[in-house]
C-alpha cells in the first residue's frame, strides 16, 4: 500500500506527553498531554488511524521544542508553522483563521470571535464547536477563546476546563474571581 500519508511523533513535556501529526503541507493533528505516552499515542492514532510513528522532520522538531518552551513557560507564537486543515468547512477555516491571530495571554470570546468575522451572535455556538473540534490544539490557540461573561466554557482536551484554565496561567491569564480588596487599614 505505500508509505502512510500521515507521520506521527511522541515527545514529552514538563505537563506530559505530547503528541503530533504531519503529512507534506503541514501539521495535521497536535494532541495535548496526557500522563502517559500511550494514552497520547492511541489519542492520536483515534484521529490519524493511517499515520505512521516517525522521527520528526526539522520542522516538526522546532514545533516540539516550542512545545516544551510553551509548557515550561516560555512565551511562544505559534502562528507561523504550517497546518493543513484539509477537510474543514470555510467558515471554521475563518474561525481558526481568527484564532490563529490570538496572541500570548490574550483571549477572546465565543461571541466576540463570531462578531469579528461579521457573524450574528448565533455564530457563536458555531464558534464553539469549531473550538472542540479543532484539530490541532494549541498550535490553533482554542484554550484562548472563553465562554460569555469571560467564563472558561468548555474544553475537550484530556484535563477538560482544569486543562485550560492551567494554559492560560501558564500565559498570565487570570480566571475566576477578583482577588479580594482591602477592606480595612491597619492605623
Amino acid at each position: 500500500m505505500g508509505q502512510a500519508r500521515h507521520h506521527y511523533f511522541v515527545f514529552d513535556t514538563v505537563a506530559g506527553y505530547c503528541g503530533i501529526a504531519w503529512n507534506d503541507v503541514g501539521i495535521t493533528r497536535f494532541q495535548l498531554p496526557t500522563r502517559a505516552a500511550e494514552a497520547t499515542e492511541r489519542l492520536l492514532l483515534r484521529r490519524v488511524p493511517d499515520a505512521a510513528p516517525s522521527p520528526p522532520t526539522a520542522e516538526i522538531r522546532d514545533v516540539v521544542d516550542a512545545v516544551r518552551r510553551y509548557f515550561e513557560g516560555a512565551e511562544v507564537d505559534f502562528s507561523g508553522f504550517k497546518v493543513d486543515l484539509d477537510g474543514q468547512d470555510a467558515f471554521f477555516m475563518r474561525i481558526y483563521a481568527a484564532a490563529r491571530a490570538l496572541r500570548w495571554g490574550q483571549t477572546t470570546t465565543y461571541g466576540a470571535l463570531a462578531k469579528e468575522l461579521g457573524a450574528g451572535p448565533e455564530a457563536a455556538r458555531d464558534v464553539g464547536q469549531a473550538m472542540a473540534r479543532n484539530p490541532v490544539s494549541l498550535i490553533i490557540p482554542c484554550h484562548r477563546v472563553l465562554a460569555a461573561g469571560g467564563k472558561i466554557g468548555g474544553f475537550s482536551a484530556p484535563g477538560g476546563s482544569t486543562a485550560k484554565t492551567r494554559m492560560l496561567e501558564l500565559e498570565g491569564v487570570r480566571l475566576g474571581p477578583p482577588e479580594p480588596a482591602q477592606q480595612a487599614f491597619g492605623f
